[in-house]
C-alpha cells in the first residue's frame, strides 16, 4: 500500500466526478481517464481493518477472482490517505453492463432465458470454487462485451478452501433473491435453477 500526501490526492483526484457518497464523504469516484478510485474509512475503532484494510480485501479479491479466470476489475495501486483517514483503491473498471441494468433496459424472451442459465451455471462455479459473496446481487455481476459474467464491488467476498457446502449455499443464494423483482425474473421457466444444479449442486 502506497502513502501519498494530500497534495499527491488531490493531483490523482483533480477533475473526477463522484459516483457515490455518504454522509461521512465521497466512497467512489470516476477519474477523468475513465478509471476509478473507490475510498475505504475504518469504521469503528477497533476492527478487522486494522489487520485486514478493506482496500487491500478488495485487491486481494480480485486476484483470486483473476486467478480462476473469471473477470473482475483491474487493480492499478492501493493508497493510504492519512490527510483523510481513508485507505483507497486506484483500478480499471471491468467493462460491460450489470445484469440489474439489462434486466431493466428489457430482453426478449430467449436472451433472458439464456442469461438466466447462464447466471445459474455461473453462480453454481463460484459456490463449487469456494466463493462466497455476500454482495451478490444482479447489480454487481456484470456481462462483458465478450458475453462473460464477471463481478464488481468486491470487499465482501470470502473465499474457502472446499466447494461451499449446502448451508452456505442457499444461504448465498438468498442473497441473490433479495430484490422482490429480480426474484421473480430469474425464476421464470426454472432456468437458473436447472442450471445452477446442474453446473455445480452437490
Amino acid at each position: 500500500m502506497i502513502r501519498i500526501d494530500h497534495a499527491c490526492f488531490q493531483t490523482l483526484t483533480s477533475g473526477a466526478r463522484v459516483i457515490e457518497a455518504d454522509a461521512h464523504g465521497d466512497k467512489v469516484l470516476l477519474l477523468p481517464d475513465g478509471n476509478y478510485l473507490k475510498l475505504f474509512r475504518r469504521k469503528r475503532l477497533l476492527s478487522s481493518a486494522l489487520w485486514s484494510p478493506y482496500a487491500q480485501r478488495f485487491a486481494d479479491n480480485c486476484r483470486v477472482l483473476a486467478a480462476h479466470h473469471i473477470p473482475c476489475p483491474e487493480v492499478i495501486a492501493l493508497y493510504r490517505i492519512t490527510s483523510i483517514a481513508r485507505d483507497a483503491v486506484h483500478y480499471r473498471p471491468l467493462p460491460g453492463q450489470t445484469l440489474r441494468r439489462l434486466l431493466r433496459q428489457g430482453l426478449d424472451e430467449a436472451e433472458a432465458a439464456r442469461l438466466r442459465r447462464q447466471l445459474g451455471g455461473f453462480v453454481a462455479r463460484l459456490h463449487a470454487l469456494g466463493i462466497y459473496f455476500r454482495s451478490l446481487h444482479l447489480g454487481n455481476i456484470v456481462r462483458t462485451p465478450q458475453g462473460m459474467l464477471g463481478l464488481i464491488d468486491l470487499t465482501d467476498i470470502r473465499v474457502h478452501r472446499r466447494g461451499l457446502g449446502r448451508f452456505r449455499r442457499q444461504r448465498n443464494l438468498k442473497h441473490l433473491l433479495r430484490y422482490p423483482e429480480e426474484a421473480r425474473w430469474l425464476a421464470i421457466r426454472g432456468d437458473f435453477s436447472a442450471a445452477y444444479h446442474e453446473d455445480g449442486w452437490r
